[in-house]
């Protein structure tokens, strides 16, 4: 697999930890980041990863910087591209040419809380339970299929910081095991939605109540 990132890389870590105890199938082949010098980098590098800058601030349009980055990816031939903490939208050209094996995390209950600053818009909604979304990506922002959701509740006493602290513990392990089944090829994306092992998910994912 090779993952995106643009920042510290959490759940890179997760995920190269996952593949390293035997948890995942599989193996990182490659990391890639749109900016320099983040935290993500040296955990690649720790782990003997190839790690490899493409920074966006180079390219003039959106499309050229997908285009360099779409050809980096196919370079290392990967089953699975996975979006870590990669703050980059995607255009529909870059979706297409890895569709069925391109996934996302996201910190919210989707399709609650599409974009950015998740917590504090559950806070400020008065939520009493948040969570994050692992999904494949299309076009949409944050609007692909979702596979998985885990939950959290909402203290009283929370605010953005501390919430977000109780979604990354779940992030950290939600990601690893969607990684998996895409490893294991129990998980597939067709017209109709999302399958696991042959079902097809509801709307909401496997962790939905029902």
């Amino acid at each position: 697999m090779v993952v995106l990132i643009s920042g510290n890389g959490s759940n890179l870590q997760a995920i190269i930890d996952a593949t390293e105890s035997g948890r995942i199938p599989g193996s990182v082949v490659g990391v890639i980041s749109n900016r320099p010098d983040v935290f993500g980098l040296e955990r690649a590098n720790e782990h003997n990863i190839h790690a490899q800058v493409i920074d966006h601030k180079n390219y003039e349009t959106r499309e050229q910087y997908d285009q360099v980055l779409a050809s980096s990816i196919a370079a290392l031939n990967p089953d699975v591209v996975v979006l870590a903490g990669f703050m980059r939208i995607l255009t529909a050209d870059f979706v297409e040419q890895f569709e069925g094996k391109l996934i996302n995390i996201h910190p919210s209950l989707l399709p609650k809380y599409q974009g950015l600053n998740t917590h504090q818009r559950a806070l400020d909604a008065g939520d009493e339970e948040h969570g994050c979304s692992v999904h494949f990506v299309n076009e949409q922002l944050d609007g692909g299929p979702v596979i998985l959701q885990a939950k959290v509740p909402v203290f009283g006493d929370d605010d953005a910081d501390s919430l977000a602290d109780r979604v990354h513990v779940q992030e950290h392990l939600i990601y690893p095991l969607v990684v998996k089944w895409l490893c294991e090829k129990r998980l597939r994306l067709q017209s109709d939605g999302v399958y696991l092992d042959n079902s097809l998910l509801p709307e909401q994912g496997y962790a939905n109540d029902e």
